[in-house]
């Protein structure tokens, strides 16, 4: 928006109408562009100029632009400009249809808009998520003699492998290169002759300098989510690439807070949210702290043009059912008698750092003391305390020791998912004992197209993975049964992790079970979960939710005492 005030305060006539004129037709086509962003409407001419240049009659050509903003927005900044606009009162911008013309085939972007009149298309900015549908825009990008330049795809290390398969079975007439390796730099003069170029979120800023040197016909980014903090190299380095049009991939735009959604539009179309302090002022404070309803649904209005969000419920009517099971466990014994220990150890430390700093400032407290909590129900051989050797109850592991191996011999293909890489390690010595085959990926694996062929293929009936570094990207719709170890802070992050089995080309019912310890820490986590969701909704959706800023109440509930079964149930 100040860049269109700029340039209206600059070369804008203000009155009835709003016009801007340039001689260049390029700049012209960038405000109608800029209007058009904004909810508004523009009409480009030509016209036809005179003027006298040292006595000699001259002719030339302008652009002149024609627009019309919705009534909140104000074109000008200069006073008397804005004193001499006149702000329309009714007949509000809107799009309808012309004449409907056979054109062949064009380029044209978020079809499925929420648009009040249903009519609005961006031409270069979209939120989308499907490997699939990017490489069939990129091949006919290709085959329309438009991009006459390579096109960067940026994704998280785990999905590489995915990005060579589908392109290689969907758009084999594509030239890929993949910049992965210690070798990757002598590929570098090689970008130029290829469509598509391959790279990951940590190598990018280390290499931005060579491939910040070429210009992209598309920079694409695949879980767009991991430039969601904005100071990192990562999202600075995709912020420097220069590209004709950016798209973000994405399954969760919105995970934990709305500053996330902030940094992938600074990203696509950086002013639209304004800067960071004013977004953070006009939105995320009022929303998040206060619930204000009008401004969710403000910028709901604001972003949903530019989002292309498709469900499973409206694209993959043929996928089979979905069933989640919640599975409550007692902590009994030993463990419980852990978890208490931990939990009054923690609570003390954390009301102590309260006191001293502060809510705002204790955040690095509290976590550490949640995360405790979680490795003491999760598994004992997870805490790090005198008081958890020996402990004897694993609430959890007991479970999964009865019903795994019934899952097996019935011919399921079990996901196994935990926020905690050691946990996988001690069922991966489990699993050896018995001598049941498995795939793993953690941070730590190198050779994850491997494990993903075993499993898919058969030759694995388990596959332990960590929410981090195979929750996103991986297509695994061989397994038919996820087993979620711990529930996770963000929502988000386990549906996308369930979503390795439940998407597209599934062709078994799914079940999903969740593992959680009765009266615990995760049961109120569960209520967190829930609250995130509803935020999610509210600004996707333009539905309505509470604010999700963790207050001294949750703080209270999050570290109350173990509930009694008993107690759970009543309550």
């Amino acid at each position: 928006m100040a860049v269109l005030q700029g340039l209206l305060d600059t070369d804008g006539y203000a009155g009835v109408v709003i016009e801007y004129t340039s001689v260049s037709e390029a700049l012209a086509r960038g405000v109608v562009e800029l209007v058009q962003s904004l909810g508004g409407t523009a009409r480009l001419r030509q016209k036809v100029t005179t003027h006298v240049y040292q006595g000699e009659r001259r002719t030339g050509h302008a652009w002149r632009v024609t627009l019309k903003l919705p009534a909140h927005l104000d074109p000008f900044r200069l006073t008397a400009k804005l004193a001499a606009y006149r702000r329309p009162t009714k007949y509000p911008p809107s799009r309808g249809i012309k004449s409907i013309e056979y054109v062949g085939e064009k380029e044209a972007q978020c079809i499925a808009v929420a648009a009040a009149d249903r009519l609005y298309v961006t031409e270069a900015y979209i939120v989308t998520h499907n490997t699939v549908q990017a490489l069939a825009h990129l091949l006919l990008e290709k085959d329309s003699g438009r991009a006459d330049r390579p096109s960067l795809v940026v994704a998280p290390t785990s999905v590489i492998g995915n990005w060579q398969a589908e392109a290689a079975k969907f758009a084999p007439e594509l030239r890929v290169l993949t910049l992965h390796g210690k070798d990757r730099r002598a590929q570098f003069a090689q970008i130029p002759a290829h469509d598509l170029v391959l790279t990951t979120y940590p190598l990018l800023p280390r290499d931005i300098t060579e491939l910040g040197g070429f210009s992209y016909h598309l920079v694409i980014l695949d879980e767009a989510q991991n430039i969601k903090n904005t100071r990192t190299a990562a999202a600075k380095a995709a912020g420097s690439l220069s590209a004709r049009h950016r798209l973000a991939l994405t399954g969760t735009p919105l995970e934990n807070h709305l500053g996330e959604l902030w940094s992938q539009f600074n990203f696509l179309a950086p002013g639209l949210l304004h800067d960071e302090k004013t977004f953070r002022d006009l939105y995320r404070t009022p929303i998040e702290k206060r619930g204000e309803a009008s401004r969710r649904a403000a910028l709901s209005a604001r972003v949903r043009p530019f989002i292309l969000r498709r469900e499973k419920r409206d694209v993959a009517r043929e996928l089979p059912p979905k069933t989640e099971i919640p599975v409550r466990v007692t902590l009994d014994g030993d463990q419980r008698d852990l978890y208490e220990t931990v939990r009054v150890t923690t609570e003390t430390r954390v009301r102590e750092e309260l006191r001293a700093r502060g809510l705002a400032r204790s955040t690095i407290a509290i976590l550490d003391a949640l995360l405790k909590l979680r490795q003491a129900v999760t598994d004992p051989r997870l805490v790090k305390l005198e008081a958890a050797r020996g402990v004897q109850g694993n609430a959890k592991f007991d479970w999964l020791q009865t019903h795994l191996p019934q899952m097996v011999e019935e011919g399921r293909r079990v996901l196994i998912f935990s926020g905690f890489a050691t946990l996988l390690r001690h069922l991966e010595d489990w699993l050896r004992e018995e001598g049941m085959p498995y795939s793993m990926i953690t941070g730590s694996t190198q050779d994850r197209q491997g494990q993903i062929d075993a499993f898919q293929s058969g030759k694995t009936h388990v596959f332990l993975i960590t929410l981090k570094a195979g929750g996103v990207g991986l297509n695994l719709t061989a397994a038919d049964t996820v087993i979620h170890y711990d529930p996770w802070w963000n929502p988000a992050a386990e549906e996308q992790a369930t979503d390795r089995a439940y998407r597209i080309g599934q062709d078994k019912p799914v079940f999903v079970y969740k593992l959680i310890a009765a009266g615990s820490v995760e049961e109120r986590i569960l209520d967190l979960q829930a609250r995130k969701a509803s935020l999610a909704r509210g600004i996707l959706d333009g539905g309505l939710s509470d604010a999700t800023q963790l207050t001294t109440a949750d703080l209270d509930r999050l570290f109350a005492p173990l509930e009694d079964e008993e107690d759970v149930v009543a309550g």
